[in-house]
């Protein structure tokens, strides 16, 4: 199954400049959480997706590749 959640985690990070460290801190946990969502070992909760849409300034649409 394709990893859309990560890759997009992924490409919004990198486009605000981010390193996963930077994420981490502001989601409040580790680097290895940012690196589990992008490479699909992992997948953000509800209110986590919440967190990285208003971060990305997105819509939960477009973070979870909704079209």
């Amino acid at each position: 199954m394709k990893n859309e959640i990560g890759e997009n985690i992924k490409a919004l990070r990198k486009m605000h400049g981010m390193t996963q460290g930077d994420l981490a801190l502001l989601l409040g946990g580790k680097k290895s959480l940012v690196s589990n969502y992008e490479n699909g070992y992992s997948t953000p909760d509800i209110f986590t997706l919440i967190k990285l849409a208003d971060i990305f300034d997105v819509s939960l649409d477009e973070l979870v590749g909704r079209k």
